[in-house]
């Protein structure tokens, strides 16, 4: 039995389980070195059959000690292994034994060796960097960056902070990660998602056990969790018992919002979507997609009636900042139902000031920036604390997009984050999209409410699929109307 894969952890929590493992079994580091090791050899031989010449990258702690062990497995296994060890052989205590057991003297290569190689395995620094790389290493980790052949880094990408995401001067760009005992918050937090590539989680072994008093500080958001909320329809199901959206969006000139927003909520699976919004655009949107009932609002009283038949209310997609938005918002701040707050609502809020319990804000940096009083640079560096500030300041849950989007919530004991999405995203509309997307499964629950916070993760979730399908490898021309062509397959159970 291992940890579940769901836990993200700091390094002092992956730290206190090696020493609790150290303390009941004897030689534990040697164990754990050695298992590191074997896994990474593994991972280059599943990932890479056809290599011949590995170069392996060893700094002078324990992670050169995990790579001398993969070097040595390597070689057994026939392949060409050169080791380049820029400060010579590692002189930790758990990695000496590796360094006998390679049983070669190190330091004959140079830089120029990874110019032969067909993989490279970054092996150099480990967990423990927090201040910027030295200059002759960082050298070595430009040289990295600089080959065609793939690589692949140990435990962290070398250069990158694993608590923070943050990078130490310059950091290796690896296509893949393994990442050794357990998952790191620095994958998922500052730059960490553009340098560690895809991840893979070597466990190592340990019961779960050493893991029960190890505070998480992230949690991944598991099919297992899609699934509960997104069962199998009952076959006698009505339209209304899946599920009634209203969505108050679209000022003068900005219909597209109102229409990507409701289409979405149909497509991840809401009964039955209206759409309240300036009275020019209700015929455009009722042409362009029928299904939508679409109400034109001229004076904010024509509102009322429509939010009694709504168990989820979406607000802000594309309102702007009228008098006419305004008065609109004025009635919904009050609306007792959950609320999905996005765009122009989220602006006003930052004005406001209000706080509820049973509301999801969906902000961006910039957003985020208004609504706490910040840039949105010092957003983007402090994600993690950010999206929990939101939640301290507003209640209820916070989603901060982005690449990792995170989700925190009264009630969760870590935020949560998705792994999935791509840089095609970043374009208009996919936000009004994910509000859709939100805002129906909220919808499709028996207590909107009360399973808001897990509604939020997993329409992040299903959103992020499908954009990544959407996408495929043809990420940029990527635009919202075809992430929601592809909902449909994401929201049902068999996806």
């Amino acid at each position: 039995m291992t940890i579940p894969s769901e836990w993200i952890h700091n390094t002092s929590a992956l730290r206190a389980v090696e020493r609790a493992v150290a303390k009941e079994l004897s030689g534990a580091h040697d164990t754990l070195m050695e298992r590191a090791g074997q896994a990474g050899a593994a991972h280059v031989k599943r990932l890479y059959p056809l290599a011949r010449h590995v170069v392996i990258v060893v700094g002078p702690g324990n992670n050169g000690g995990d790579g001398l062990i993969s070097a040595r497995v390597l070689r057994e296994a026939g392949l060409a292994v050169t080791v380049l060890a820029p400060r010579g052989a590692p002189v930790t205590l758990a990695a000496r034994a590796a360094v006998m057991a390679f049983g070669e003297s190190l330091g004959g290569a140079t830089l120029d060796t990874l110019k032969t190689a067909d993989v490279i395995v970054d092996a150099l620094l480990g967990i423990g960097l927090n201040r910027d790389v030295e200059p002759d290493l960082a050298a070595v980790i430009r040289a990295m960056n600089e080959a065609t052949c793939p690589v692949l880094s140990w435990d962290v990408p070398s250069g990158l902070d694993a608590d923070t995401g943050h990078v130490c001067g310059v950091a290796v760009r690896a296509d893949h990660t393994l990442s050794f005992l357990g998952l790191k918050t620095g994958f998922y937090l500052g730059q960490g998602p553009a340098y560690t590539g895809h991840i893979v989680l070597a466990s190592l072994d340990i019961p779960d056990a050493y893991w029960r008093d190890v505070p998480a500080g992230l949690a991944r958001i598991t099919p297992h969790a899609v699934q509960s909320l997104l069962p199998r329809r009952e076959r006698m199901l009505h339209k209304t018992l899946a599920g009634r959206v209203l969505v108050v969006a679209g000022g003068p000139g900005m219909p597209g919002a109102a229409r990507l927003t409701g289409e979405a909520c149909l497509r991840a699976g809401a009964g039955r979507v209206v759409i309240a919004t300036a009275a020019v655009h209700a015929p455009v949107i009722s042409i362009g997609c029928p299904e939508l009932i679409v109400i034109g609002i001229t004076e904010p009283q024509e509102l009322l009636p429509l939010l009694a038949e709504a168990d989820v209310i979406v607000m802000g997609p594309g309102l702007g900042r009228s008098a006419w938005a305004t008065q609109l918002l004025s009635l919904l701040w009050a609306a007792p139902q959950p609320l999905i707050v996005d765009a122009d609502a989220l602006n006003a809020l930052a004005v406001t000031g209000h706080r509820r319990s049973n509301w999801c804000l969906t902000p961006h940096a910039g957003e985020a920036a208004r609504l706490l009083g910040c840039s949105a640079s010092a957003i983007q560096e402090k994600r993690l604390q950010s999206v929990s500030q939101l939640v301290v300041r507003y209640g209820g849950v916070a989603v901060l997009k982005g690449p990792s989007t995170l989700i925190a919530a009264e009630g969760l004991s870590v935020p949560l984050v998705c792994e999935r999405g791509n840089p095609g995203m970043a374009t208009a509309g996919m936000g009004d999209v994910l509000c859709g997307v939100i805002a129906a499964i909220a919808a499709q629950q028996a207590h909107p409410a009360q399973t808001l916070a897990l509604s939020a993760a997993i329409g992040v979730d299903v959103h992020a699929r499908a954009a990544d399908v959407a996408a495929g490898n043809l990420e940029r021309g990527l635009i919202a109307r075809d992430v929601i062509a592809h909902l449909r397959a994401c929201v049902n159970p068999s996806c």
